[in-house]
């Protein structure tokens, strides 16, 4: 029922506020203006009309009383001067209905009243001269016109009170619209620092406001603290792990070179290598979000880096697009880390990549794209949990990983208020990958 109204209704908390303040003013407005004061104006027409029935009731009696037309004559001249009346007798015009304006609604009760008041009333005309009531009278010396001043029988200047009521009613709306603004302040203020901590940005925060706000805003900078506090743990925890590791990886890897058997010491060092590797890509996903400050940086220039260090590594990748220009706010070493992640996916089970990076208005899109055999749609999901390895899906041959890659670059990703989406290669066949940072 309502849902032709979403296109229409305001989405920010502003709009919506000021609607639900402006839509009963108005109404309100718009009841007052039709309930009271059309019928109070109403009112006092037929109150003003009513004496004017009294003295042109007293003047028709006392042409009628006249013996001649010549008297009568006199008598309307000298009542009509008394009374500022403009009388004629006989009547200069003649009409057979009355006319008045369609939107004169005061004008409708003064011609009801004259008439059931004035039984010998033929003809009222307000429409010839908008100064003046012109009525037309059937008296015993034939028809007589009276012209009346229009302001004795209706209210003066009604739209007077209208335009006081608008003006009170906008200077109003603009004081509660402001009060409503400093209301509201505090609430935008929560939702920055909220949006800022998602894209792992640490804004300062301080709850204003009213008691609810303030609850809030104390729960989340609790929040915040519990997660920064829990993260540079588990950071601090992997970090002592993988430096207790080391240690006695290094006295294998010692003791293992000096192993008589070379091809047995060979296959073991390849084991010990192994678990390096596995130690060093544990402790890159525990802190891929915490590598470095976010800071003004070029991503295009960010981009073109990264794909000049995988061809330095021999890795054929090639960068086919870049477009965009200015800087955006990031942390470019968990950025290059995602990148390298990404590529090096991409040359592990493929032959060659391609990158094309876009800098828009409100977001960057960074594309991996490579010619090997790719993810199934239905397994995509699954590809960028940790410690996923998708045997069937992607070429072993080439050497596998530990099922980190994809998911330290959707955790990066996240943290910039971005995310990581999973396609599959117009061009090349195989696996697109698209990082996607909120600008």
């Amino acid at each position: 029922m309502f849902a032709p109204l979403k296109s229409v209704v305001p989405r920010s908390l502003y709009g919506r506020a000021a609607l639900i303040l402006i839509v009963p003013i108005v109404t309100i407005q718009l009841v007052i203006s039709i309930s009271f004061i059309q019928r109070h104006y109403e009112g006092v027409t037929r109150q003003m009309a009513r004496g004017l029935v009294i003295e042109l009731r007293h003047l028709i009696e006392e042409v009628d009383a006249a013996p001649t037309l010549a008297a009568a004559e006199e008598r309307a001249a000298a009542l009509g001067a008394a009374l500022e009346f403009r009388v004629a007798l006989p009547a200069a015009w003649n009409a057979e209905a009355d006319r008045r304006d369609f939107l004169d609604l005061s004008g409708r009760q003064l011609i009801l009243t004259l008439r059931n008041g004035l039984p010998g009333l033929a003809t009222v005309d307000l429409v010839t001269n908008d100064n003046e009531v012109q009525l037309l009278f059937v008296t015993d010396h034939g028809p007589m016109s009276v012209a009346v001043e229009r302001r004795r029988v209706s209210a003066s200047n009604p739209h007077q009170l209208l335009v006081l009521m608008i003006v009170t009613s906008l200077l109003m709306t603009i004081i509660a619209y402001l009060f409503l603004s400093n209301q509201l302040r505090p609430i935008t203020r929560l939702a920055d620092a909220a949006e800022a901590f998602g894209k792992g940005q640490h804004i300062p925060y301080r709850p204003r406001g009213a008691l609810e706000v303030r609850s809030a805003g104390q729960a989340f900078l609790e929040m915040r603290a519990r997660i920064e506090r829990q993260i540079e743990q588990r950071t601090l925890m992997l970090s002592g792990v993988s430096h207790d590791l080391r240690t006695p990886l290094t006295r294998l890897r010692l003791g293992l070179s000096m192993l008589s058997d070379p091809d047995e010491a060979e296959e073991l060092l390849r084991d010990v290598a192994d678990m390096e590797r596995l130690v060093d890509e544990f402790l890159s996903f525990v802190r891929g979000d915490a590598l470095d400050e976010a800071e003004e940086v070029d991503p295009l220039a960010l981009v073109a880096r990264a794909v000049e260090n995988g061809q330095r590594m021999g890795q054929d990748v090639t960068l086919v697009k870049a477009e965009g220009t200015g800087t955006m706010l990031l942390r470019p070493a968990a950025v290059g880390r995602a990148l390298e992640n990404l590529l090096g996916n991409a040359v592990r089970y493929g032959r060659r990549a391609e990158v094309s990076v876009v800098l828009g208005e409100r977001a960057l899109r960074i594309a991996v794209e490579d010619d090997g055999p790719g993810i199934p749609r239905e397994r995509r999901e699954e590809a960028l949990r940790p410690f996923t390895r998708l045997d069937k899906a992607r070429n072993q041959n080439r050497g596998g990983g530990v099922g980190l890659g994809l998911t330290i670059a959707m955790d990066i990703a996240r943290s910039h208020g971005g995310t990581l989406r999973l396609g599959e290669s117009e061009t090349l066949g195989g696996l697109r990958a698209e990082l996607m940072f909120a600008r």
